[in-house]
């Protein structure tokens, strides 16, 4: 079977994160500088990638940061700067946040597309079309301009401990590239991923992937949280996956019922490269076209977003 779109520009991404680290100069109008309040606006992936960020950026020191959906941006806060991350550069929702806030807050867009309306409407752009994609899920897209926040805030002496750079994240997705999926995993029934920190937003990506390719029935929790409650319908032939370390005693609470865990040894954003093969494969198992998802589109545009925002 020919590979599809998708596995195609997964399999890229240890060389666009490499990219993005190497032109990281050239986008740094479009960062946040150390100690501004920053809000990141996103929709789906683009969400949860400005939710791992978030965390990342304030984890470091680098300076209070918020991470909204876009249709949920509260315009009574005040921010220094807003970011939004939009690959097609389309998406409604995020062009009617920062029309509102044009002449008011300074703005910023991550993009693929220098053709598109973000690139008026945002103050500074920075634009990763090295990592642009033709799937309708996201991934490399995604991952880069975590990549690329990351790489900004090693820069600046702003990363967590713990965090490893992204250099050591490229090498570590070449070693997710050629892993072998474990069978009890790509025959599971259910999935919850969980993740402590910015890997939260890792998780709920993980999630989305799944669900988006795959059709598949995933949660994603903080992983504290799984214990009050989710970790009910843990059984036999469903998984529990860990971006990052598991809380104490987690891992043994999973095996005594039944559950598959899986609590990886990568850089948690290579350990998502393994996630986004995964849902691959399972779409593939189950006889769907992971480069035609069900009932989605590339981008979402709206015939009149500024409704809800």
């Amino acid at each position: 079977m020919a590979s599809s779109r998708t596995t195609t520009e997964i399999a890229t991404q240890p060389a666009v994160w490499r990219e993005a680290l190497r032109t990281l100069p050239r986008h740094a109008s479009a960062l946040p500088r150390r100690g501004e309040r920053v809000a990141v606006i996103g929709c789906g992936t683009s969400w949860f990638m400005a939710q791992a960020y978030a965390d990342l950026r304030e984890a470091g020191g680098h300076g209070e940061t918020d991470a909204f959906a876009a249709s949920r941006f509260p315009f009574s806060r005040s921010y220094d700067r807003v970011v939004a991350l939009t690959r097609s550069g389309t998406t409604s929702e995020v062009l009617a946040v920062l029309a509102r806030l044009a002449g008011t807050v300074p703005t910023a867009a991550i993009t693929a597309d220098p053709a598109t309306p973000v690139m008026e409407l945002a103050d500074a752009v920075a634009v990763l079309d090295f990592a642009d994609e033709e799937s309708v899920v996201q991934t490399r897209f995604a991952t880069t301009a975590l990549a690329l926040f990351r790489a900004h805030l090693e820069a600046e002496d702003a990363l967590p401990d713990g965090v490893g750079t992204v250099a050591r994240a490229a090498d570590d997705a070449e070693l997710a590239l050629a892993r072998p999926l474990e069978t009890a995993v790509r025959e599971a029934g259910q999935f919850t991923f969980l993740g402590t920190g910015w890997t939260y937003g890792l998780a709920q990506e993980a999630g989305l992937k799944m669900r988006e390719a795959a059709g598949a029935w995933t949660e994603a929790y903080p992983a504290m949280e799984y214990r009050h409650g989710p970790i009910s319908i843990t059984a036999p032939g469903r998984v529990a996956w860990s971006f990052g370390p598991l809380p104490d005693g987690l891992a043994e609470e999973v095996r005594a019922v039944g559950g598959t865990l899986v609590a990886g040894d990568l850089d948690p954003l290579a350990e998502l490269v393994l996630a986004q093969r995964l849902a691959v494969a399972v779409a593939e198992d189950r006889g769907l076209d992971p480069d035609r998802p069900r009932n989605l589109t590339r981008s979402v545009v709206l015939a009149d977003a500024g409704a809800g925002v």
